[in-house]
């Protein structure tokens, strides 16, 4: 018997990625589920999937529908298997008194060892961001680029999180209190932010930052 295109694809890219189910990659190609059960029907791999997966991971579209090739464009080795891509977005957290820049486009893709990665958590789940200001000096300066894990949203005391507080997003450290959230920096000229039971409403945890990177200029 011969395999349906769609589950050869759905190894394929579910082992590039650390995609770990249908469900998430619908979610990656801005589908419903049933749409997945629909090319599977038909045997056929959507010409636009092709073109979403090249957008978001960087596949190479041969390799997307035959196996054959280099994984990712631009590839120098079959050595970059072994790398997943992260896309940072042109939002910007704020480490100081808080970022209106909410903008979700990709302005870049950066590449992580994918052992690495799946040590820390889901690889479709990260995305990467730009800090500025100084409020959480020294351990996260002005530029820095943090990847952030948006599958952990559960608060850990101390941990430092992506936060959104109604049209802001900040970066900072979190302890959850029976009636309240504080938001701490690391740099003592900020003040801690309290936000009270009747505040949690209009606060998103957007993800728990694991790693960040420091461009010296």
């Amino acid at each position: 018997m011969v395999e349906n295109k769609i589950d050869i694809l759905l190894k394929r890219i579910l082992n590039a990625t650390g995609i770990s189910s249908q469900a998430e990659l619908a979610k990656e190609l801005g589908i419903n589920r049933s749409g997945i059960t629909h090319a599977r029907n038909k045997n056929n791999i959507p010409e636009k999937w092709i073109v979403k997966l090249y957008r978001r991971f960087k596949f190479n579209p041969e390799w997307i529908e035959t196996g054959v090739g280099p994984v990712f464009l631009n590839t120098q080795s079959t050595n970059d298997i072994a790398y997943k891509q992260i896309p940072k977005v042109a939002a910007r957290l704020s480490a100081g008194t808080g970022s209106f820049e909410c903008g979700e486009e990709i302005s870049q893709y950066l590449s992580f060892q994918s052992s690495w990665l799946a040590r820390k958590g889901p690889a479709a789940s990260m995305v990467a961001m730009e800090v500025f200001g100084n409020s959480m000096e020294p351990v996260i300066r002005e530029g820095d680029t943090v990847l952030i894990d948006q599958s952990q949203k559960a608060i850990m005391a101390g941990a430092i999180y992506a936060v959104g507080v109604e049209d802001t997003i900040l970066v900072k450290r979190l302890e959850k209190h029976p009636d309240k959230l504080v938001l701490s920096s690391d740099n003592k000229d900020f003040e801690p932010i309290y936000l009270e039971a009747d505040e949690l409403a209009k606060v998103r945890i957007l993800g728990r930052v694991i790693w960040s990177s420091r461009e010296y200029r």
